[in-house]
């Protein structure tokens, strides 16, 4: 088990899900949370966090999704191993985005310009 806390504000206008899927994300990214590295059980974490088991387990969900963990079934949830998890993320996200931006019939130099815009914004 990962020796990492995570924290939950119950006062953040954040979901509790979506506050603990970051965390776990910023975690790996930072190079808190290794390859391999096993996250805590969903109702160990939601004991400690004060939440429910559902809540926990939508995250852990969302981020297998998403390549940042995989599940091993009664072995627990690990952080993926292989390639960059949060790189892996990131692909997806930019491969849906290239299919809506196509969708309306955006080219790609204006969607290219529009990402950049979206980053220049956060």
């Amino acid at each position: 088990m990962t020796s990492f806390a995570f924290e939950v504000d119950p006062a953040s206008a954040t979901p509790p899900f979506r506050q603990l899927h970051d965390a776990v994300v910023s975690a790996v990214t930072h190079g808190q949370l290794a390859p391999g590295s096993r996250l805590p059980t969903v109702r160990g974490l939601a004991a400690e966090l004060g939440l429910a088991a559902n809540t926990v387990a939508s995250a852990y969900r969302a981020l297998e999704e998403a390549g940042i963990v995989e599940g091993r079934g009664r072995a627990g949830t690990f952080v993926a191993l292989g390639d960059d998890p949060v790189e892996a993320s990131a692909r997806q996200i930019a491969i849906r985005a290239a299919q809506e931006l196509s969708a309306l019939g955006v080219d790609r130099a204006q969607a290219l310009a529009l990402i950049g815009d979206a980053f220049n914004s956060v």
